[in-house]
């Protein structure tokens, strides 16, 4: 079993954790790569950069607004945790989709760059969970189970209880106890679905069809790795919200794919005609 510790270092008055710097990052590798295979294709990168910008105010706001709802406490919303990915990733495209109507731009085009970026900003923003020990999973006797004795919660006895997880009978609620790294997991799953989209970024079919490949890959992968997640949000039978979002967002992306499917009329191939 491993230990973690908390990424955190305090210069001056300010406090830098994994989390910010991993959510740094990974907005700014989205950037790049959306940029940079846009001007490949033959077109101009110059509107990612205020794409990107409304991602991060939609995607923060989205992520708080959604875990507000979600454990039913306005007061959340200023705390300095609970950030829930769906949250996240509904803001930003919601708040992107409206800089993309205000400048007139072509969003099949935008998104289907996009999505690359996305499959590694995901990837590289879970490093951050991992890094503050947030997300993690269920309680695991393994060798390569994970304690959080500073998480964010946590990993003890009581907290997991609160998460719906097993533990062992006779434990003190204090007990630090090991569970899934799920935050690695998903570093793993996410980078090898933007090596995916990598590989299909010079794909024969009409613009756009690359989001919906994401949105069924990134479905899959989150209705997956919450059965091994910790989460106190259990709905309907024995799948929590995540994975009901996840089912919808899978079956989006498969209508997105047979919409994109051919290039004909108004669905163009993804490079510029000269």
């Amino acid at each position: 079993m491993t230990v973690h510790h908390p990424f955190s270092y305090p210069i001056w008055i300010f406090t830098f954790t994994g989390f910010g710097i991993a959510v740094l990052l990974a907005f700014a590798i989205a950037q790049v790569i959306s940029q940079r295979e846009l001007q490949r294709r033959g077109y101009d990168p110059e509107p990612i950069g205020d794409l990107v910008f409304a991602a991060v105010i939609g995607g923060l706001l989205g992520a708080k607004i959604y875990y507000v709802i979600l454990v039913q406490d306005i007061t959340t919303l200023w705390s300095r945790g609970g950030f829930v990915f769906w949250g996240g990733l509904i803001g930003g495209i919601i708040a992107v989709f409206a800089v993309i109507h205000r400048k007139q731009l072509n969003a099949w085009r935008i998104s289907d760059v996009a999505a690359i970026g996305l499959a590694a900003a995901y990837s590289i923003g879970r490093t951050g969970c991992w890094a503050v020990g947030d997300d993690y999973g269920r309680y695991w006797s393994s060798r390569f189970a994970v304690s959080f004795p500073n998480g964010a919660p946590p990993s003890t006895a009581a907290q997991l209880a609160v998460f719906h997880s097993a533990i062992p009978a006779g434990v003190s609620p204090s007990t630090v106890l090991s569970v899934y790294p799920t935050q690695l997991l998903e570093v793993f799953l996410g980078f090898v679905m933007f090596l995916i989209l990598w590989r299909l970024r010079d794909h024969k079919h009409a613009e756009g069809w690359l989001l919906g490949v994401y949105m069924v890959f990134a479905g899959m992968e989150r209705f997956a790795v919450e059965f091994l997640r910790a989460k106190d949000d259990h709905i309907v039978g024995p799948f929590t919200m995540a994975q009901y979002l996840a089912i919808l967002f899978i079956v989006a992306g498969v209508v997105v794919m047979r919409m994109r499917n051919d290039v004909r009329g108004a669905a163009r191939g993804i490079y510029a005609v000269a």
